[in-house]
C-alpha cells in the first residue's frame, strides 16, 4: 500500500509562510527554505526589538525632561531627586510630555520641588 501524505495541510502551511514573507527581496520571498528562515529570524528580531524599543523611548524621555530642567536652571539628576524626595509620584514618560506639550506645566513642577 503506497505512503499517505497529508499533502493539503503542508501546503496550506507553506502558503501561510509564504504570504508572510511578500513583499522581501529575491529568493527571501518565494524559495520556501530561505523564506521560511527569514521569517522565523524576523520573529527573533520583533521579539528583541520590542524591548530594545522600551529602552530607547526612556532614554528619549531623560533627554527632552534633561533638555527642558535645564532651562529651568536644573539638571536632570537633581530634579528627579527632588521629585522623590518632595514625594511627587510622576513618570518620566508623562514629565517629557508636559516638558515638549505644556511647559508652563513642567515650570510650575520644577517651581514646586525647588
Amino acid at each position: 500500500m503506497p505512503r499517505s501524505v497529508n499533502h493539503v495541510a503542508s501546503r496550506a502551511k507553506r502558503k501561510r509562510i509564504l504570504k508572510l514573507t511578500r513583499g522581501y527581496y529575491g529568493a527571501r520571498k518565494n524559495v520556501w527554505t530561505v523564506a521560511k528562515n527569514t521569517w522565523e529570524k524576523g520573529l527573533t528580531y520583533a521579539f528583541r526589538d520590542r524591548r530594545n524599543k522600551k529602552r530607547s523611548f526612556r532614554a528619549l524621555w531623560i533627554q527632552r525632561i534633561n533638555a527642558a530642567a535645564r532651562q529651568e536652571g536644573m539638571s536632570y539628576s537633581r530634579l528627579m531627586g527632588a521629585l522623590h524626595a518632595n514625594g511627587i509620584e510622576i513618570n518620566r514618560k508623562v514629565l517629557a510630555d508636559l516638558a515638549v506639550n505644556h511647559p508652563e506645566a513642567f515650570k510650575a513642577i520644577v517651581d514646586k520641588v525647588k
